[in-house]
């Protein structure tokens, strides 16, 4: 399933619960959930920043099919975004996947990703970690100090922005790195 193309919301929860229960990824008696929000963007207001939201941007490997004409194209520059907050002892996360136009349509459709298992785990570390860093006060137990990460794939060809709906939005990771 590694070159799946499907954007599959299930493979995101299964993965969240199996690192938070059986890999006690987040180990502080808090209860964690994931939901989706396909309108977020990454700013945070004062008044949801008053009540503890706070926002991750990770750019990850993934793989499109255009809706229109079936075209697969694989991105190492997909950008998820969580916003996170723990209020008592529940804690939440709401993930918005982003979404690449076809280069050979352009019809301004934005299709969501699929990803393979190994790089959902690897966003949802990289999430955990900054929840232990910015929620727990733990050391961010990373290396990279920036706020996003990229796969280590090789790049074949430039980001477009034009066909990125990040980008788009003005919230793309690229320029992070």
């Amino acid at each position: 399933m590694s070159g799946s193309t499907d954007w599959v919301p299930s493979l995101w929860m299964d993965t969240f619960e199996e690192l938070l229960y059986d890999d006690n990824e987040l180990d502080y008696g808090d209860q964690w959930t994931l939901n989706f929000n396909y309108n977020q963007t990454d700013e945070v207001t004062k008044e949801e920043r008053k009540r503890g939201w706070k926002v991750y941007c990770h750019s990850a490997y993934g793989n499109f099919q255009c809706g229109s004409c079936g075209k697969n194209w694989p991105s190492a520059r997909v950008v998820v975004l969580f916003r996170y907050r723990l209020r008592g002892e529940r804690g939440t996360v709401i993930m918005r996947p982003f979404g690449q136009a076809c280069r050979r349509c352009r019809d301004d459709e934005f299709d969501l990703p699929g990803f393979a298992k190994k790089e959902v785990e690897h966003a949802l570390l990289r999430l955990f970690s900054k929840v232990r860093k910015n929620i727990y006060g733990d050391e961010d137990d990373d290396d990279d100090n920036g706020s996003s990460t990229c796969s280590t794939k090789v790049y074949t060809r430039p980001h477009e922005a034009s066909l990125c709906q990040a980008c788009i939005m003005g919230i793309c990771c690229q320029d992070e790195d």
